[in-house]
């Protein structure tokens, strides 16, 4: 009684609406107790499969692969090509981009291709993806702008292509294979990727997913023709 109480004379305070404030909080935190319980499941899951799975885990990371996505919490790089943990370096943003004046996602590139000595590079988009559409409408997104705006850079260098296609929702399941084209070029700028992927010891792929579907769609970007005129200007020796 004293704590239906309680809550009473709260809710008085704070108005009609708190007992459905308190019912959102105990929602909230059941569900990230629930996380809790998912992870002992989880981690029972993992040893009866094997017991010194988590021993082998903490010796460290040998990744084949640096995955570089979208923050959109649908897409899960490890789920959706079916690799565990340690073999996937990942780096996510919104939009899946590579911009040049972005330190964070130039240190991981430069620790995964330089230091984890990554065979593959994999930039990937997903078709319905909020970020591609905010940048092409014209609210202001506040400190969005600058990192969307690469996006109307991308749309700037197509526009040609983009602007015969007719359907909204085909122009812009384009400009996402456009974008995804476009920061697979933004990562071979780059003076580590260049090495290693002269010296046959990398390789840049661009690749889309489709939550429709569930499919991988690989673009197969022939990125020796896409650079054959460009090498001259980003050319690091």
């Amino acid at each position: 009684m004293q704590l239906n109480e309680s809550i009473y004379n709260l809710e008085g305070l704070l108005g009609r609406n708190s007992r459905n404030s308190f019912d959102s909080i105990n929602s909230k935190k059941l569900k990230i107790q629930q996380i809790f319980e998912n992870n002992k499941n989880w981690i029972q899951d993992k040893l009866s499969l094997d017991k010194q799975y988590f021993e082998k885990l903490a010796e460290g990371q040998h990744p084949g692969f640096l995955y570089i996505g979208c923050s959109d919490s649908r897409v899960a790089a490890e789920d959706m090509m079916g690799l565990q943990p340690g073999e996937v370096f990942v780096h996510r943003n919104i939009a899946n981009m590579v911009p040049n004046y972005d330190l964070n996602t130039m240190s991981v590139i430069d620790y995964a291709v330089s230091h984890l000595k990554v065979r593959h590079v994999i930039v990937c988009g997903h078709y319905g993806c909020g970020g591609i559409k905010a940048a092409m409408s014209s609210t202001n997104l506040g400190i969005l702008n600058p990192h969307l705006r690469n996006i109307r850079d991308v749309y700037r260098l197509h526009q040609q292509e983009l602007d015969k296609t007719q359907n909204e929702d085909q122009r812009y399941n384009r400009l996402v294979e456009l974008n995804v084209q476009e920061q697979c070029l933004n990562v071979l700028e780059k003076e580590p990727v260049q090495k290693a992927y002269r010296a046959g010891e990398l390789e840049i792929h661009g690749w889309v997913f489709d939550m429709k579907t569930g499919k991988t769609i690989n673009l197969n970007l022939d990125l020796e023709a896409l650079t054959d005129n460009l090498k001259n200007i980003y050319t690091i020796d």
